[in-house]
């Protein structure tokens, strides 16, 4: 069987519109530490468990430290947040967080998850996080997508 490239498969998977998180957590020095990422999806309503998958590097270095991590889905007017948290920084940008007693919440989220990890599933460079949510909230808003390697809005 031949294999397809990854551009291909790249620009397949564009093909699925998603929505777009934060993965944040606090790294061994108590520091806010995210990254961006549209692979998110319930799994169950009873217990309520989330899955994420995280890409190797410092986030997941400290979601393995923390045993825990928050997952913040985005409002349709944050595609700086988004861009930050990807690496491509817009210049004089800061997101802002608001106060928790657990993991770090973005001020803009439009839905919060706080999960503690069940399980682990490490996938070529990436690890799928299987795990329980012990917190959530929620405002209605529009929600940020990602199409075709394109961030949209839903338009209603």
């Amino acid at each position: 069987m031949e294999q397809i490239s990854s551009a291909d498969f790249r620009l397949a998977a564009s093909r699925f519109t998603t929505g777009v998180t934060v993965i944040t957590s606090l790294d061994q020095s108590e520091n806010i530490v995210g990254m961006t990422a549209n692979s998110f999806m319930s799994v169950s309503m009873s217990p309520p468990t989330v899955l994420v998958s995280v890409m190797n590097g410092r986030t997941l270095d400290a979601i393995e430290h923390r045993g825990s991590f928050s997952i913040n889905i985005l409002p349709a007017a944050a595609t700086d947040i988004s861009r930050h948290f990807s690496g491509n920084s817009v210049p004089g940008f800061t997101p802002g967080f608001e106060e928790t007693k657990g993991m770090p919440k973005l001020q803009d989220a439009i839905a919060y998850f706080e999960c503690n990890i069940d399980q682990y599933l490490v996938v070529a460079d990436h690890t799928l996080l299987i795990s329980r949510v012990k917190n959530c909230s929620y405002k209605d808003a529009q929600p940020l997508v990602f199409f075709s390697s394109q961030y949209h809005n839903l338009g209603y």
